[in-house]
């Protein structure tokens, strides 16, 4: 794929460029990582990605690392093998401390594919839930792609999701209540959605999770003005045209005389705070009053963390969490966006592979590997690179790139 045409270059120059970077500029580096065996493309792609850092465009792009799509007749474990998929815990401490997804899709495979391969470990336990509205080919997809791997299964109940109404918290709900019953006794849970992309590895996202001490993640104020009339006006979800629509009629007061906070939908939950949610009485009394507000996965969970007595709850907390990277439209605080903007937030391209390096979040958001092919394949090229250095095991040959 070419990337644009001014980008254009012959693929001679692009391999011997790469071929000098990857002696000059990786040496010291490539030293300390000689017993993870990259392949040769791998160590081209690890230089192109250098360039693109440097704003050095000038090389054509391809799918560089050689992922073998899944097909009907393709063995599972020949598809686990021929796209590098991490078949055995990589140390001790991963062992014993696996991590549940939520994962809630609607569009992309292939980018949520990625993002899959790059957070599978199979330690960790999955629960993919899918727009009931999604074409049936995608669909049909995600099934086969599921029926790979005994720790990964759909939501037992698909909703369709309208973005900034109900539905899209209840999904993340089904899956919570089904990854709370799966056999896994996983230490928290993860919500995601298909286009987001680990920034950590495995090993990083433990040891972060482990200095919160079983507290919740959920970055969180009281609500801005902006936001206040998202649970002062009742609004109604249309699924025919998804959208949310609001009403001039006025919200009764939260149940239990509860105090609404604004955070974001993206959290990290202990495995007792998800247990307690699901059973506890003011929190199921609040679900039903979020039926109707604006985007409910927006204050039900730092609303119900701030909660003192909740487990794991953070009363005075604010927007403590590294989470997600995010570059808005209305933040002046960051280098602009060089892909493209989607509802006021960026979906990233190559020019922003340098901010997300240097990002200590969990996960950006959002790539989507049909637009910028690089941009994705240079984030799980470090990341897989990071993951392998940091492993403790000794190492199959099809994990490598």
């Amino acid at each position: 794929m070419l990337i644009s045409k001014r980008y254009a270059f012959s693929l001679f120059t692009l391999l011997a460029m790469t071929f000098i970077m990857c002696c000059i500029n990786y040496g010291k580096e490539w030293r300390s990582l000689k017993s993870v065996p990259f392949s040769n493309t791998s160590m081209l792609l690890d230089a192109a990605c250098e360039a693109l850092i440097h704003k050095n465009k000038y090389f054509l792009w391809g799918n560089a690392e050689g992922k073998t799509p899944f097909t009907k007749n393709m063995d599972c474990g020949e598809y686990m093998r021929q796209n590098h998929y991490i078949t055995s815990p990589l140390s001790d401490e991963e062992a014993a401390f696996p991590i549940a997804y939520i994962m809630t899709l609607h569009k992309e495979f292939h980018t949520f594919e990625r993002l899959f391969r790059s957070i599978y470990m199979p330690q960790n336990v999955y629960c993919i839930h899918v727009d009931e509205k999604a074409n049936a080919d995608f669909i049909l997809a995600v099934h086969s792609l599921v029926d790979c791997f005994p720790n990964v299964f759909l939501s037992s109940k698909m909703e369709p999701v309208v973005y900034g109404g109900i539905s899209r918290l209840q999904a993340d709900l089904n899956c919570m209540k089904d990854l709370v019953a799966a056999g896994v006794k996983w230490k928290y849970v993860i919500n995601t959605c298909g286009q987001d992309f680990p920034l950590k590895t495995n090993k990083e996202i433990i040891q972060y999770l482990k200095k919160w001490n079983g507290k919740n993640i959920t970055p969180g104020v009281l609500p801005p003005n902006h936001a206040k009339p998202r649970t002062l006006y009742v609004h109604i979800e249309d699924i025919v045209n998804s959208r949310v629509k609001r009403t001039r009629i006025k919200k009764t007061s939260p149940p239990h005389n509860i105090s609404i906070y604004f955070g974001t939908a993206y959290v990290a939950l202990s495995r007792e705070f998800a247990q307690f949610i699901l059973e506890d009485k003011r929190a199921t009394d609040l679900l039903k009053w979020s039926k109707d507000t604006y985007s409910p996965d927006e204050h039900y969970w730092v609303t119900l963390n701030r909660i003192p007595d909740f487990p794991g709850s953070m009363p005075n907390a604010s927007w403590e969490g590294d989470l997600r990277a995010i570059k808005w439209s209305d933040d002046k605080t960051h280098d602009g966006c060089h892909g493209r903007y989607v509802r006021a937030v960026c979906v990233y391209g190559t020019g922003d592979l340098g901010w997300l390096f240097n990002s200590t979040k969990m996960f950006a958001n959002k790539v989507e590997l049909k637009s910028y092919p690089p941009t994705v394949e240079c984030l799980e090229l470090r990341l897989r690179q990071r993951t392998l250095k940091q492993s403790k095991m000794e190492m199959e040959p099809h994990w490598v790139f």
